[in-house]
């Protein structure tokens, strides 16, 4: 089963599907991953009832970090922002499929953490791990 996840991180590296960037957008947030070098930003536009109508995500960095990324904003479309600010490391991990070591699963939850800063509306000093437990 390992094999299946770990063809379909390859495909959404290879072939990501929301990778870009949205102007206009609700919300934008950017952040880096201080021990490997990814960097993922993430865009998302709601509607008026605070809906995830579109979303995309731009940046460089490993398979996990780039796959996690794709896979999440597929995930996200159509959620309120409730339910964004909701997800837990726990929800991006089982899209993912695979167990992860400490170093990967930093890779993997960066763009959960800045999804979720951006939901929040958070300033880059107010940035924590605890946002993705």
């Amino acid at each position: 089963m390992d094999d299946l996840y770990r063809e379909l991180i390859i495909d959404r590296y290879k072939n990501p599907q929301f990778r870009g960037e949205l102007d206009p957008h609700n919300f934008t947030f950017e952040d880096d991953n201080p021990y490997c070098g990814d960097h993922i930003r993430v865009d998302v536009r709601v509607d008026d009832n605070d809906v995830v109508i579109e979303a995309a995500y731009s940046g460089e960095g490993c398979s996990i970090s780039q796959a996690s990324a794709d896979l999440l904003i597929e995930f996200i479309h159509g959620k309120t922002l409730d339910e964004v600010k909701a997800l837990t490391k726990d929800d991006l991990l089982e899209l993912l499929g695979i167990d992860l070591g400490p170093v990967r699963l930093k890779c993997a939850l960066l763009s959960l953490k800045v999804l979720k800063a951006g939901a929040y509306g958070l300033g880059k000093d107010e940035v924590s791990d605890d946002l993705v437990e």
